[in-house]
């Protein structure tokens, strides 16, 4: 994405905003709460129209991204809440996730027409194969109300990596996990970038610095800096952003490193 701006109702939310996550790359999206981090995810989504810039995946432009055409692009998103059906299993909630792979088509599948048995087959291989990925399998029959909601959270991530992506979106994907459960989930985000690039949304600081190959900062919709962890680290603006007048930077800098910010997202 591409000098991206964005505006609701006169006020900015993104201003000249460029961002590029490289293949086997995971990026993280990083700023205080109102930086402009969940619009820009979700220009990345289709889900927000930008008012300048340009979109690119693959060297080819998407001027009018939906996020019903993210999967057929090979990109695959979660969202903050963890967005299941209540109606359908654990099991089925990742067979929609996989449904670019099947010829007839995921609700033919479901609904067991004779022309779809080799497609449910695949879809429930390809679903199973996800939970059993994220330690999920023992509740493919079960329906996501009864679950905890670090569970749903897993569930969610298959559904997403079911698609077999090759851009992974994630948005605050570590809300609700005791820090167990997290570094679990940093392990699992470091694995996935030997299969696709990931583009991370996260508050919490000491995931971000962990995983993340390349960092980029927003405050007040603008860009403030990019760069390894370490560079972000240690740069006066990300810690004058986060923590107020940087009186001693690597004092500052050791501060941000070590918490979760305490902050919600956009």
């Amino acid at each position: 994405m591409t000098g991206i701006s964005v505006a609701f109702g006169g006020v900015a939310a993104l201003s000249d905003v460029s961002i590029a996550v490289e293949p086997g790359q995971v990026h993280g999206l990083i700023g205080p709460n109102g930086a402009g981090k969940t619009t820009l995810f979700n220009v990345a989504c289709g889900l927000v129209r930008p008012d300048a810039g340009r979109i690119t995946w693959r060297d080819q432009e998407l001027r009018r991204l939906r996020p019903s055409r993210l999967s057929t692009l090979g990109i695959s998103r979660t969202l903050q809440g963890v967005g299941l059906f209540g109606g359908l299993t654990v099991l089925e909630n990742v067979m929609v996730g996989a449904h670019r792979h099947a010829k007839a088509g995921f609700f033919s599948a479901l609904l067991a027409l004779p022309t779809a048995d080799k497609d449910d087959r695949l879809l429930r291989e390809r679903a199973t194969q996800a939970l059993v990925e994220l330690g999920a399998a023992a509740y493919a029959g079960r329906y996501p109300g009864s679950l905890p909601y670090p569970v749903q959270k897993r569930v969610a991530l298959a559904r997403a990596l079911v698609a077999d992506p090759d851009l992974l979106l994630l948005d605050e994907p570590a809300s609700g996990l005791a820090e167990d459960e997290m570094h679990e989930l940093g392990e699992l985000i470091r694995a996935l970038s030997s299969r696709m690039s990931v583009l991370l949304v996260e508050h919490h600081m000491d995931l971000v610095m962990k995983v993340c190959d390349r960092i980029t900062v927003l405050d007040s919709g603008k860009q403030i800096a990019a760069g390894t962890p370490a560079e972000v680290q240690a740069d006066p603006a990300v810690t004058e952003a986060y923590l107020g007048d940087a009186v001693d930077v690597e004092a500052d800098a050791a501060e941000l490193a070590g918490t979760d910010g305490g902050r919600s997202n956009d």
